[in-house]
């Protein structure tokens, strides 16, 4: 149950090797989406997880708002990745190939569209043994409605990284001895430090960056890379707002606090406060996190409702145990995200972080002391 999802498809197309179509929701802006690879190397520092690996190398893919354009929309990972995603989960059953087959909405390399330094700037983080390609829906529905979105691949952190040369790097991370919850945050934080100098420094790796506003940078994450948000804020002053999307959080913060805007969205089985749950350090941050937050909890999710991974699955036909459908999730997911960088990152004030909504009822706003649902 690696990430949330099961174990074996029963869809007879599936079983047979021929698979069923695996697509995206499209995003719900005005705008049309491109996307960019990008291979970064910090030479500042070894890796922490290979041996011998005197540089940190990144593959970082970045969703854009763009020109319109009739080109090729951009493959969902290698064939390669697909594979390694779904045996080292132990998902049988399923073309191995499957994966690099799912239709997305952002077309490659299409032409940035935007005024310079305009365009506020999302990280995202995905969980511990995922691509950057499990935050793919989030990520195109942000650049649809005008954001920057760089999604990072934590190289060692994940079943499998496929760079430019053809090397595939694998989850070394998972046999590490050193391995900790505090150390994945730690070097998330620095890669996304890293990333962030990359997109706005003085000589950018992408040629779209010119629309990047440095003074609006955020960082979302999932799981591994929920929990690392609050490390990266706390490393880095340039990330003005934070979410942790059902990831138990390490890094702790200090005593003085961190007065920048930080959403918790997060399953209720695990994070609703005050039940003596699987996590409490929600709790814990709660009373340390000194300016704007919210707490809300999403009935029905599963770990991996916040991704593309409950929407696949239901796709290839896999239970995951989830009594919210992947499509309503990532509805969810979606509109919540941009609520909450719509108000911190553009200052638009948005009735949907106030209070429940009836289009949501899924959603509840909670805290330590009290709870209300729609």
């Amino acid at each position: 149950m690696i990430g949330g999802m099961g174990t074996s498809a029963d869809d007879g197309d599936a079983a047979a090797g021929q698979g069923p179509t695996l697509y995206l929701p499209e995003p719900t802006g005005p705008c049309p989406v491109g996307t960019a690879s990008l291979c970064l190397k910090d030479v500042s520092r070894p890796d922490p997880w290979a041996a011998g690996v005197r540089a940190r190398e990144l593959m970082v893919s970045v969703w854009y708002p763009a020109t319109a354009s009739d080109g090729r929309t951009a493959q969902y990972m290698t064939p390669a990745e697909s594979e390694l995603q779904l045996t080292s989960r132990g998902i049988t059953g399923v073309p191995p190939e499957a994966l690099s087959a799912v239709r997305t909405n952002a077309v490659t390399d299409a032409t940035p569209a935007g005024r310079q330094r305009a365009l506020p700037l999302v990280v995202l983080s995905p969980g511990f043994t995922n691509s950057r390609s499990a935050l793919t829906a989030l990520a195109e529905d942000l650049a649809s409605h005008g954001y920057v979105v760089a999604g990072i691949d934590h190289t060692y952190e994940s079943f499998a990284t496929a760079f430019p040369d053809g090397r595939v790097t694998t989850c070394l991370a998972r046999e590490a001895p050193s391995r900790g919850k505090e150390k994945v945050a730690a070097g998330r934080a620095a890669d996304v430090s890293f990333v962030l100098g990359e997109l706005t420094g003085a000589h950018p790796a992408w040629p779209g960056a010119g629309l990047i506003d440095p003074a609006r940078m955020a960082m979302a994450g999932h799981s591994a890379g929920g929990a690392a948000a609050i490390a990266g804020m706390l490393a880095d002053s340039r990330i003005r707002a934070g979410i942790d999307m059902d990831g138990a959080t390490a890094a702790p913060i200090p005593g003085h606090g961190l007065s920048r805007p930080f959403l918790f969205l997060g399953k209720q089985s695990n994070y609703t406060p005050g039940s003596g749950g699987a996590v409490t350090t929600w709790e814990r941050d709660w009373k340390l996190l000194t300016g704007w937050k919210r707490w809300l909890l999403v009935a029905g999710a599963i770990h991996a409702s916040f991704t593309d991974l409950g929407l696949l699955a239901d796709q290839i036909g896999i239970d995951t145990g989830a009594a919210l459908p992947g499509a309503r999730s990532v509805d969810i997911t979606r509109a919540y995200v941009r609520a909450f960088l719509d108000q911190h990152l553009r200052s638009r004030p948005q009735a949907l972080l106030d209070q429940p909504s009836a289009r949501y009822p899924e959603v509840t706003f909670c805290s330590p002391q009290a709870e209300t649902r729609a």
